[in-house]
């Protein structure tokens, strides 16, 4: 009978301990232990052996089934199948995964799993099923394990307590930094790119002979990422120094080009090398939408001739394309250039993610050697201790071995009257009674006593050891040094594949020109501001519908490749590319969504950007300069600040520096001619007085030439012009008031603008 009798049969007895909770701590703990969970146990690999747990699970895997490189390849779903059942029970699809980039000599710098099959390949096709691929260890993956039978290593039992599995392992190789890793986790991520072995080495080194070496001093032996692809990487020296120093930034990496020259002059262009964890079919995919969407004109065909290496070959329109600058327009739109960031986030000690730079990294792999190398150094003394105890056993045994065998075969418990007879221990009496009877003939007290002085040496070069962390950092650098003749520069593996240079430089215009198709236009602008392209010159405007209220402001004529002026009323040059703004269908869009045009900002005037012209702009109060073309154009949306103007005062006019001479005309219809000598040339500023005002202000600006007199545009569009002779009345100098401007437009503009 239950104790409580409310309790009804059937029914689970009410807890005992009962304790109010707040959801949101119990929520917050929830989460932050499952984002542990997926930092520690999926994403983020240990700073030591450089590895997440599938990878060290599967190479454990194989190294407990005799899987080395010695052996014969087995199947993989052998691998697979023991890494599920014993220590990583997730899908089989991941791990397998997780195998086969071990295998990819195109993903990792130093493959770890030497695989048999089809295991993808660069083009992104998938491997074969894992019931057709075979593996097995590399000599690499073996240098990772060295010393995991000897205690190298922490254990911990495995997901079901019924085995055990390495914590890390020792990881005798700079497995890290040298194959790299790429990993999501819950709030954080990590990227690193591969590196060169040998140099990692070289880095590790002198950390060992100078711990308190800065990463920008390692520099002089990693000079950067060092790819499995190859590659080069264009970035600046300081760029590369930040990105190690911090432990974040990026690498801008190149595909490696040539020209090879064809017959009557003809070339092309062969990629052999492209970018990191970019697909080659992806980019002859690319390439070839590209060229169909008329966004490569200097290309006229992709084609890929690889086989077991990488062979792109680039066909140019013509003979006379410039293949740097084609190369140029291919490197800006397609993943022949990639941007590989670092981002060195890892696990320190296994348990505390962290972005360190390169030389903490590395510090954390030789500590991880050196504490590998004091366990095994223990374990090792262990062994000869037990060895050592063990031969006292025997010379005991040889040398009283008529009586041994006499206590052996007339005591019922032969062990402790050894024990007593001949003072001996627990183990040196067992290993006697194990002894086999055939080994007695060995047992030679000569062979007994060097071993057991060899032995001794040993124990004391082991001790010494352990007692000296100076002869300790002496074997880590031996080791260290083994490694890197394993991958010495003159290796195949160990060879650099990645090169460094700096990007060639090229007229922006002239790579902006290569990226469009060059073909004529004519750009149309409403009275509300709406901007559209035209395709071809088109003179007859009079059939082109625009929103309601709305009507033609002006139009002009350009090129798919040319650049647009706007001059704006806040004194601003804001630049456009006719080839962004849209097509004739419809009604276009506002020109304010491409530029960032205040709203009490109003356009004056828009124009194709020609480079070479001089420019006078004028504001309402009547003060301006003369400027050079090439100083109003800017490269951002917020355009160029030329002409300083504030509210009320505005930029009010613009003209061509065509002439000699300056016209002046005012809202008060009063006009004022003076010498183009009189006004400054400036970058930026508010001028000087052009004309004089009491309570108007300017309205327009003109310059001619002097011999062929004045011309201007009536409302009609109607030419009319007067020559200096009619116009010696309105002569003066810069910032006179002028005089009433009889017989000239009474609209007071000349409508010349910019020509």
């Amino acid at each position: 009978m239950s104790d409580n009798e409310d309790d009804k049969p059937g029914e689970p007895p009410a807890p005992s301990d009962i304790r109010p909770v707040s959801i949101l701590d119990e929520m917050k703990k929830s989460y932050l232990d499952y984002a542990m969970s997926v930092i520690v146990s999926r994403a983020l690999p240990d700073a030591r052996d450089g590895l997440k747990p599938v990878h060290r699970r599967i190479l454990y895997s194989m190294h407990e089934q005799g899987h080395t490189p010695d052996k014969k390849y087995v199947k993989s779903a052998r691998v697979v199948g023991d890494v599920i059942g014993k220590y990583h029970p997730h899908g089989d699809q991941s791990i397998y995964d997780a195998m086969v980039r071990m295998a990819q000599d195109f993903s990792l710098r130093v493959p770890l799993i030497d695989g048999q099959g089809n295991f993808g390949n660069i083009d992104g096709d998938n491997p074969a099923a894992y019931r057709y691929t075979e593996a097995r260890m590399t000599e690499v993956a073996r240098l990772l394990l060295d010393g995991i039978d000897e205690d190298g290593v922490e254990f911990r039992l495995n997901y079901d307590g019924q085995s055990k599995e390495p914590v890390v392992l020792p990881g005798g190789f700079p497995n890290l930094l040298a194959n790299g890793a790429q990993g999501i986790a819950v709030g954080m991520a990590t990227s690193i790119p591969p590196h060169n072995a040998a140099e990692l080495c070289d880095a590790a080194l002198h950390l060992i002979e100078k711990p308190d070496a800065k990463s920008k001093a390692l520099l002089k032996w990693v000079k950067g990422p060092d790819f499995p692809t190859g590659g080069i990487v264009v970035d600046s020296k300081e760029a590369i120094v930040e990105a190690y120093t911090t432990g974040r930034g990026s690498f801008r990496t190149r595909s490696r080009w040539t020209q090879e020259e064809g017959a009557r002059g003809t070339w092309v262009v062969v990629v052999t090398e492209i970018p990191w964890l970019v697909q080659k079919s992806r980019i002859v995919e690319k390439i070839a939408e590209l060229i169909n969407e008329k966004k490569l004109p200097l290309v006229a065909d992709v084609r890929d001739e690889s086989a077991e290496d990488v062979r792109l070959v680039i066909e140019p329109k013509s003979r006379t394309v410039d293949p740097a600058l084609m190369m140029e327009s291919l490197f800006r739109l397609t993943e022949l250039e990639s941007k590989i960031s670092l981002n060195l986030n890892v696990l320190i000690k296994g348990r505390i993610p962290k972005v360190v730079g390169l030389a903490e990294c590395l510090r954390e792999w030789l500590d991880h050697l050196r504490d590998v190398l004091i366990r095994r150094s223990n374990f090792r003394k262990t062994q000869i201790e037990h060895r050592l105890e063990v031969l006292g056993g025997h010379l005991v045994a040889y040398l009283n071995l008529d009586k041994v065998i006499k206590i052996i075969r007339t005591e019922d418990e032969p062990k402790p009257v050894l024990i007593k007879t001949f003072k001996l221990t627990e183990i040196q009496a067992d290993a006697i009674l194990n002894m086999r009877l055939r080994n007695l003939r060995r047992l030679e007290e000569m062979e007994i006593r060097t071993e057991d002085k060899d032995l001794r040496k040993e124990l004391k070069g082991v001790e010494g050891l352990l007692a000296s962390e100076t002869e300790q950092w002496a074997k880590v650098g031996d080791q260290v040094r083994k490694v890197r003749d394993i991958f010495g520069p003159k290796t195949p593996l160990g060879k650099r594949r990645t090169t460094f240079d700096d990007a060639p430089e090229h007229d922006l215009a002239a790579i902006e020109e290569a990226l469009v198709e060059r073909e004529p236009c004519t750009v149309v602008i409403s009275e509300k501001g709406w901007v559209r392209t035209l395709k071809g010159h088109v003179e007859d405007l009079s059939g082109l519908a625009f929103k309601t209220d709305d009507k033609l402001e002006h139009s002009f004529f350009a090129e798919t490749t040319s650049k647009l002026l706007l001059f704006a009323t806040n004194g601003k040059f804001y630049s456009l590319d006719v080839a962004k703004l849209p097509g004739g269908r419809g009604h276009g869009e506002p020109i304010r969504m491409f530029i960032d045009l205040e709203q009490d900002a109003a356009i004056i005037s828009l124009f194709v950007n020609k480079g070479e012209r001089k420019f006078l702009i004028a504001s309402s109060e009547g003060q301006g300069f003369v400027v050079k073309e090439e100083d109003c154009v800017g490269n951002t949306r917020k355009g160029k600040q030329v002409l300083n103007v504030e509210m009320p005062n505005e930029a009010r006019a613009i003209t061509t520096v065509l002439g000699d001479t300056v016209a002046v005309i005012g809202t008060n219809h009063k006009m004022v001619l003076f010498g183009l000598d009189q006004v400054p040339e400036m970058a930026r500023g508010r001028g000087v007085r052009l004309q004089k005002y009491t309570s108007s202000e300017l309205s327009d600006v003109a310059v001619f030439d002097a011999k062929t007199g004045l011309t201007w545009k009536d409302s009609a569009g109607r030419e009319h012009s007067m020559s200096m002779k009619e116009l010696a009345d309105w002569r003066g100098n810069r910032a006179d008031a002028g005089r009433l401007a009889h017989g000239l437009p009474k609209s007071n503009k000349f409508n010349r603008g910019v020509e």
